[in-house]
């Protein structure tokens, strides 16, 4: 397996969080810490007006990444968290509930990569430590 893949979405949110772009941006930038994931980037976040007022906006991890879309008229924000490195599922849902308030959510948890070689990525990680121990 490669990795899970956490979808959240949020229903009825408050609005001025979720039309917030420095509270999103805020998100995504604290997430990844709190789930043990490791920041390569620092979060994108950009508001817009077509086909409804909302913000999208996405953060890299060295695990894959994390995004969030809203769509503010409607109440309504869209988190996915793909990593390839397990973390706590729970802990992420109850984050992404505690910061965005819905009235309602819905959560999906799939498994990606199933046919991953992850022997192969163990392999090279292992040859990676044993070049740096030489160097």
């Amino acid at each position: 397996m490669f990795g899970p893949h956490l979808i959240v979405d949020c229903y009825k949110c408050k609005k001025e969080k979720i039309g917030d772009v420095e509270f999103i941006k805020k998100f995504l930038e604290n997430l990844p810490a709190e789930l043990g994931l490791h920041k390569i980037s620092e979060a994108s976040v950009k508001f817009y007006n077509v086909p409804t007022p909302g913000i999208s906006g996405f953060i890299l991890i060295s695990e894959s990444h994390i995004t969030v879309h809203t769509f503010i008229e409607e109440g309504f924000a869209a988190v996915d968290i793909f990593s390839c490195k397990e973390f706590d599922l729970e802990k992420a849902t109850n984050l992404v509930v505690n910061a965005f308030e819905p009235e309602k959510f819905e959560k999906k948890f799939i498994t990606r990569g199933k046919h991953y070689p992850l022997e192969v990525r163990k392999a090279i990680q292992l040859n990676m430590k044993e070049r740096m121990k030489k160097a």
